[in-house]
């Protein structure tokens, strides 16, 4: 048995082929994983819990079948996707995490997260994120119309594409914050997102081998980590 981790699968109602291929990967591949674990923006948006469509109904259809099956699904928040709340979390059965969150799998010790926290070299979108995710102004955004949540989410977008805010690169990731992480939890491998540049890294540290995995989006084809008992892999699906 193997456990799964995705990232970045970016579910819009303007890209319906990704929403088939990722609809098609929890019935013939999460369905026979030990765990699914899936580490922020698996909505390209997110507004609020009472602004779902058909589309988030199908996913959370999809998911609350694993778990119906006794396959856990866990979620981490991304930056695009951060508000999504306890509602939709019930009724498509997965359970959300904080970040950074330590597992312990079939003897390996595991920091996941969605990986923007580790794009330090990122000054612009740092600032950025210190600002939208003050709890306040989460709260005071989703009292707002609906309406007024749109137009406020469009302006945000057009205006991070403007700026290149909207993606990562693998140079804005802090690896000394990496590597400061995987000793601070006695941790021998990193897995997250966000970045969009799949590669599974070694980190040599005082004669010991760590492990940084990057996970990639699901553009072209999803990005999936599997861990069992041979290692790690990384894998287009």
């Amino acid at each position: 048995m193997h456990t799964l981790f995705i990232a970045d699968v970016h579910l819009c109602t303007d890209q319906p082929d990704i929403t088939k291929n990722f609809l098609n990967f929890l019935r013939n591949k999460a369905v026979n994983a030990n765990a699914l674990y899936i580490l922020g923006d698996l909505f390209e948006s997110w507004i609020g819990d009472d602004a779902i469509n058909s589309m988030h109904l199908k996913v959370a259809a999809e998911l609350k079948q694993l778990n119906n099956r006794s396959i856990p699904c866990y979620f981490i928040h991304g930056n695009r996707d951060f508000l999504l709340g306890r509602n939709y979390a019930k009724i498509s059965g997965i359970k959300l995490l904080n970040e950074p969150q330590i597992l312990e799998i079939s003897g390996h010790r595991i920091i996941i997260l969605h990986g923007d926290s580790l794009c330090n070299n990122d000054k612009r979108y740092q600032n950025f994120k210190k600002k939208i995710r003050q709890i306040w102004l989460q709260k005071l955004f989703l009292l707002m119309p609906l309406s007024i949540r749109i137009y406020i989410t469009k302006i945000i977008r057009n205006r991070s594409i403007l700026n290149h805010t909207h993606t990562s690169k693998t140079t804005d990731l802090d690896l000394q914050k990496i590597l400061s992480l995987l000793l601070k939890y006695q941790a021998t491998i990193l897995i997250h997102g966000h970045t969009h540049n799949p590669a599974i890294y070694k980190m040599y540290y005082k004669s010991k081998i760590f492990y940084h995995v990057n996970l990639g989006m699901w553009n072209n084809s999803g990005s999936i980590v599997e861990l069992n008992k041979f290692g790690l892999s990384l894998i287009k699906y």
